[in-house]
C-alpha cells in the first residue's frame, strides 16, 4: 500500500480514557445513541476515498445541537478525538478517523427549519441532502447554486466543511458564497454563532468564513444559514465533442474571451468518453473530447447566447458536432452521463485515485499536456474531466496491482508539482484531509502553515477534533 493512503501518525488514545467517555456518553445521550456494534464502527470508519484510518471506539447519532455539544464536552474530559461525520461522500479522507476515538454523526439532524423568500435565505441542519434543499428551495421559486456531483447523497454540513463546488461554480461560486452564518459547536462542548442574515455585514472578523472549509478541524455545525438567489427563468444545455482535448480546452478560451459566462463549463477527454461509451451511452467514436456547457438566464433571453457560443465553439473548425438540447428530459439525460462519471471510471480498473487540483484558466492547455506527459514518464493509465470553466481538473490516476504503486505515487506527486508551478492550488474542492496533507507544503510556506496550526490550537487546544487532517504529520504503516 502507498504512502499516499496510509494513516497519518497521530495520537491514539489511552484505552481507559475511551471507557470511561463511553460511560460518559451512555449515561448523557442514552445508549440509543451510542452504538458500538462491530458493523457501525466498521461502516462509520470509512468515507468515499481510499483514505485508510482507525477503527472508531463509536458512533454518536447526534439527533441535535445539545447532543453535539455533549459528545465533544465529554471528549474533550477525556481526551478521546471525535471525527465529525455528515454524509460520509468525502475523497479526501476527511470523515475517516485515523485516530480512532468518536465518530460523531450528524445525518438525523436533517431538517430544513427555514425558507425564507423575502429575504432569500435558508436555515437547515448539517445532514440536509444537498438535492432535497435544491427541490425544497426551487418549488418556493428560488435558487441555491452549489451543486457536487455527488448531490444526491452528501449533506449540507459536509459541503459547508469542504467548501464544496460543483459544475455550477463557474457563473455561481462556491458553497462559501453562500453561508450567511453558522452555529458550530466546539471542543469542550461550546457552542457559536457567527455570521449573520443580512448579504451585508462587518462586525468583528470573518469567523463563518474560516469555518466554512475547515474540514471539521475547528468545529461541529449544528445549524447553517444559506444565501438563496432567484431561480433562473430558462436553463440551455449545448453538447460540443472534438477530435483531441486540447482544442477543446481551446474553446474554453474562446468562450470566456468572448464575454459569455455560461454556469457549467464542463471538459471530458477521451479516455473518459471511453467510460461513459461502456455505460451504454452513444458518443461519436472519433470523439477524444467533449464539453457540456449550460447557460441559463431570464424568459426569452437564451437563444442569442446559444447562438454566440456555437459560433465560438466551431470557430477554427475542429469541433466534430455541436448540439444543443431539445428539452428538459433530454438536458437531464446529459448531465445523468456527467455525474455518473465516478462510478463509471471506477469500472476501468481495480484501483482509482482521483486528483482534484486547480489552474489559472489561461494554464488549462498547460495542464493537460503536463497530465499526458507524466502519464508517458510513469506509465499510469489516466483520464481527465472536471469544471474548465474555472480550471478545475479531476486528474484520474488507474491501476491493476500492487506492484503499481510506486508509480501511482511518482505520478500523484508530479500532478502537484506541476500543478503549483502552473500557478494552480492543490485542490478545488474535495478538501485536503488526509490524501493531500503530505503536499501542503508544495503550496504553502512553512509560515503560513503554522499560523493555520495556531489557529487550530486556539478552537481545539489538545488537538482532538478531526485530528490528522489538511496539517502534514508523516505516516504510520499500514
Amino acid at each position: 500500500m502507498g504512502v499516499l493512503v496510509a494513516a497519518p501518525e497521530v495520537r491514539i488514545p489511552a484505552r481507559d480514557a475511551v471507557e470511561r467517555a463511553l460511560v460518559d456518553l451512555e449515561r448523557r445521550l442514552g445508549p440509543s445513541k451510542v452504538d458500538t456494534s462491530e458493523t457501525a464502527l466498521l461502516n462509520y470508519g470509512q468515507d468515499e476515498s481510499e483514505a485508510i484510518g482507525r477503527k472508531p471506539d463509536a458512533v454518536v447519532l447526534a439527533d441535535g445541537r445539545d447532543d453535539i455539544a455533549a459528545v465533544l464536552a465529554i471528549a474533550e474530559k477525556h481526551g478521546v478525538p471525535v471525527t465529525p461525520r455528515a454524509g460520509g461522500t468525502g475523497r479526501t479522507g476527511g470523515a475517516v478517523p485515523v485516530a480512532g476515538g468518536i465518530v460523531l454523526a450528524t445525518h438525523a439532524m436533517s431538517k430544513i427549519l427555514e425558507i425564507n423568500r423575502q429575504d432569500l435565505l435558508a436555515v437547515v441542519q448539517p445532514g440536509v441532502v444537498t438535492a432535497d434543499l435544491h427541490a425544497a428551495v426551487e418549488a418556493e421559486g428560488m435558487f441555491y447554486p452549489p451543486d457536487p456531483n455527488s448531490l444526491k447523497t452528501c449533506m449540507i454540513g459536509g459541503n459547508v466543511a469542504e467548501n464544496a463546488g460543483g459544475p455550477r461554480a463557474f457563473k455561481y461560486g462556491v458553497t462559501r458564497e453562500y453561508v450567511l452564518g453558522l452555529e458550530a459547536c466546539l471542543m469542550g462542548g461550546r457552542v457559536v454563532r457567527t455570521g449573520k442574515r443580512t448579504i451585508k455585514g462587518v462586525t468583528g472578523y470573518d469567523v463563518t468564513a474560516l469555518l466554512v472549509g475547515s474540514e471539521g478541524t475547528l468545529g461541529v455545525f449544528s445549524e447553517i444559514t444559506l444565501k438563496l438567489v432567484p431561480r433562473p427563468q430558462e436553463v440551455a444545455t449545448v453538447l460540443a465533442l472534438f477530435e483531441d482535448v486540447r482544442d477543446a480546452a481551446d474553446a474554453v478560451r474562446r468562450i470566456i474571451a468572448g464575454g459569455l459566462v455560461p454556469r457549467c463549463l464542463e471538459l471530458m477527454d477521451g479516455m473518459t468518453l471511453g467510460a461513459i461509451r461502456k455505460q451504454g451511452v452513444a458518443v461519436d467514436p472519433r470523439a477524444q473530447a467533449m464539453l457540456l456547457i449550460e447557460v441559463d438566464g431570464g424568459a426569452g433571453t437564451l437563444d442569442p447566447i446559444v447562438e454566440r457560443l456555437g459560433e465560438a465553439l466551431t470557430e477554427g473548425g475542429h469541433a466534430l458536432d455541436v448540439v444543443a438540447a431539445q428539452d428538459a428530459a433530454q438536458r437531464a439525460r446529459l448531465w445523468e452521463a456527467r455525474r455518473m462519471l465516478s462510478p463509471a471510471t471506477r469500472k476501468l480498473a481495480k484501483y482509482k485515485l482521483s486528483e482534484d487540483v486547480v489552474v489559472p484558466r489561461s494554464r488549462l492547455v498547460d495542464l493537460l499536456t503536463e497530465v499526458d506527459r507524466i502519464g508517458e514518464r510513469t506509465g499510469v493509465m489516466h483520464l481527465t474531466y472536471g469544471h474548465a470553466g474555472d480550471g478545475n481538473l479531476h486528474v484520474n490516476f488507474l491501476w491493476n496491482d500492487d506492484s503499481e504503486r510506486p508509480a501511482i505515487d511518482r505520478a500523484i506527486g508530479a500532478l502537484m508539482r506541476a500543478t503549483v508551478d502552473l500557478g494552480g492550488t492543490l485542490s478545488g474542492e474535495h478538501g485536503i484531509g488526509v490524501l493531500k496533507a503530505a503536499y501542503l507544503p508544495l503550496e504553502q510556506s512553512s509560515e503560513l502553515i503554522a499560523l493555520q496550526q495556531d489557529l487550530k490550537r486556539v478552537f481545539d487546544p489538545s488537538g482532538l477534533l478531526n485530528p490528522g487532517k489538511i496539517f502534514p504529520t508523516g505516516h504510520a504503516a499500514c
